[in-house]
């Protein structure tokens, strides 16, 4: 590990978030506080049209040498226009810091505010060590491409952009050295297996053996349960958890890790090797060091392409929302899920270093006026209260107690069309009929403020993490493993499992004030796809798409999906008498074919979607490019609608 004098001094960032003609948002994470001044270009003229003192951002301390950059900048600004941005700091200009962030001919990032959501790219789950290509890097060297004009107008990260609950042995190796490089904040536990972070790092089952060391509760909602289920079910359902996040300043490393390049260069790759896998006293398994030199092959991959993905976040307008593994696999899936999760305090101090880590590096730059004064009043707390262990418990747990109460995650951006932005993961409808069965993706209150949100409007798009309507087939196998008892094992996670969520939101399609065009991106699944729906019993109805993308690294186990894609397009095709057996049969669902070789309408390739909308606000070209770089087109459906 090198000495701290040679960190850079930006250790991720900046991207570029929140940018309309009122309000520019960016977020960068430095190695000490930043001094000097924020200044925006018009590009035409070389001129600077605003200029602000980077004093006045909020600069978190998350270390002894690791800073949060939360800059917002407010004033009027042009739209549709070239402008270009610096951060003019102690250590010289950004832009000359970071050239590897410019494209060609640039000599600061090149942007545009844009009030239109013509153009989006979007997608979700980036695992860094699955074995498939990061789409996000064939973004960014098409856009390096394009005029400004031709860009897009904002990038929509729809979940799981880390995986919080299934990281690689050498990724946690790479964060344990951030943490000691950077001087992460140590932190304290009760009721946990080890009482400091510290102790946490030393520990034996650090690596590969973390599900030891994770939180478990007896199940015994369902009578398939106390037949076949041992005395005791872990709380963090991942079937991949033994390397489980845990710590507060994990999840801050990791963030760090896979939006920037900047820590790898300071990190040795090859640490453990040297130790001759060899850790708190215990001598990592044969199996696992197979796995690590596997997982490692990709993760290096993945760290050649962090140049490409971090200058496509400096340039594009980059949004956020959290999915399941932002967080931890299944989170707040069932009542019996909550219960088990929040009743027991370590389980609970794990989700909340999450959430928090979440709010300091994606939430806020969504809609910073979101987040009271309150919020920060707790974290500055909990960040004074430091020195006395008791006393920072205490503050921990009351910062974190305070955003699960918290309602705002979701946001609406104003542009034409409004793009409104679902939080699906902490408002649920949960059920009141078993513990087990899976709750709603959003309770009635949630949804009847999102119906507001459509109303008078004519044309809409609307993120949502899980795909509001998806295939027929699959949510019949979750269905029976619900009704088994086993909601968790395959994921039983759609709109549809919820009667009350999936009645009130088919009311909302079926309301006479919905917009004529509304469209539906989602991620989450894995592979990629794309509906036209219509009313079935209504003359005039709206056009409804529902396009999904997912994910950026990732893809769906085959030959699995190949197959469910067959019998779902055998039984469940526009006209099946099956459809009026289903929640949905209001609805008349048309699966467009993708320009492929072959009868799939379910592409398994990791990509990022690319929409164009047309004036209307509906769809003129749904395709997606793939991580090996192609372009795949769900063109339109010839039949008439």
């Amino acid at each position: 590990m090198r000495d701290k004098q040679t960190l850079p001094l930006v250790l991720a960032g900046p991207i570029l978030r929140k940018s309309t003609q009122d309000e520019l948002v960016l977020w960068l994470v430095t190695s000490e506080p930043l001094i000097g001044s924020f200044q925006l270009y018009a590009d035409t003229d070389d001129a600077i049209i605003f200029d602000a003192p980077l004093e006045s951002c909020k600069q978190v301390a998350v270390g002894e040498r690791a800073y949060v950059v939360l800059a917002q900048f407010k004033g009027k600004f042009p739209a549709n226009v070239a402008l270009s941005y610096e951060f003019d700091t102690q250590h010289g200009k950004l832009s000359q810091l970071q050239t590897e962030l410019l494209y060609q001919d640039e000599t600061r990032p090149v942007f545009r505010i844009s009030n239109q959501a013509n153009y989006i790219l979007h997608g979700s789950c980036r695992n860094p060590h699955h074995p498939c290509k990061d789409a996000l890097v064939q973004a960014d060297l098409k856009v390096a491409q394009q005029t400004l004009q031709d860009r897009p107008d904002l990038l929509m990260m729809s979940g799981d952009q880390i995986y919080a609950d299934h990281v690689a042995g050498p990724m946690l190796d790479a964060i344990h050295q951030v943490c000691q490089l950077l001087g992460l904040h140590n932190e304290h536990f009760v009721d946990a297996p080890f009482n400091s972070s510290q102790a946490l790092f030393e520990h034996p089952f650090c690596y590969y053996q973390r599900d030891k060391l994770l939180p478990s509760y007896q199940d015994r909602n369902h009578w398939l349960n106390r037949l076949i289920l041992p005395k005791h079910t872990p709380i963090f359902s991942s079937r991949e958890c033994e390397n489980h996040l845990i710590t507060l300043s994990e999840f801050i490393a990791m963030y760090l890790l896979v939006w920037s390049p900047a820590l790898w260069r300071c990190i040795d790759s090859y640490r453990l090797e040297q130790q001759q896998f060899t850790h708190g006293g215990q001598v990592v398994s044969a199996k696992h060091i197979q796995h690590w030199h596997d997982e490692k092959r990709e993760i290096e991959q993945f760290v050649k392409g962090l140049v490409n993905s971090a200058r496509l976040m400096a340039h594009i307008p980059t949004y956020m929302i959290f999915d399941d593994h932002d967080i931890t696999d299944d989170w707040n899936l069932t009542v019996g899920w909550e219960k088990a999760a929040y009743d027991h305090s370590f389980a609970k101090r794990i989700i909340g270093n999450g959430l928090v880590a979440y709010w300091l590096c994606q939430g806020w730059g969504n809609e910073p006026d979101r987040f009271p004064s309150e919020l920060w009043d707790l974290h500055q707390n909990y960040l004074q209260a430091a020195t006395d262990t008791q006393s920072h418990i205490i503050a921990h747990d009351e910062l974190i107690q305070y955003l699960y109460r918290f309602e705002q995650w979701h946001y609406t951006i104003h542009s034409s069309p409004k793009v409104v932005v679902l939080d699906t993961r902490t408002r649920r409808w949960r059920s009141e009929s078993r513990m087990n069965k899976p709750s709603g993706l959003m309770d009635w209150e949630a949804l009847i403020e999102f119906q507001q949100e459509l109303m008078n409007q004519d044309k809409v798009v609307v993120v949502s993490a899980a795909p509001m309507f998806g295939v027929k087939f699959i949510e019949a196998l979750q269905k029976s493993m619900t009704l088994l008892g086993q909601p968790l094992l395959i994921d039983a996670e759609n709109w549809m499992a919820h009667p009350g969520s999936a009645n009130t939101l088919l009311s909302i399609f079926t309301h006479t004030k919905t917009p004529s065009n509304f469209v539906i991106l989602s991620g989450d699944v894995h592979y990629s796809f794309a509906y036209d729906i219509k009313l079935r019993f209504r003359k005039s109805s709206p056009n409804i798409y529902q396009i999904t993308c997912s994910g950026f690294k990732n893809q769906f186990p085959e030959p699995l999906l190949a197959v469910c894609d067959r019998i779902d397009r055998a039984i469940y095709s526009p006209r099946s008498p099956l459809n009026y057996l289903t929640k949905r049969k209001r609805l008349k669902v048309f699966k467009r074919d993708p320009d492929t070789v072959g009868s799939k309408r379910l592409v398994n390739r990791s990509a990022i979607g690319e929409l164009k909308l047309d004036d209307h606000g509906k769809p003129c070209e749904i395709a997606i490019l793939t991580g090996e770089g192609d372009t795949v087109r769900f063109p339109p459906i010839e039949e008439s609608l």
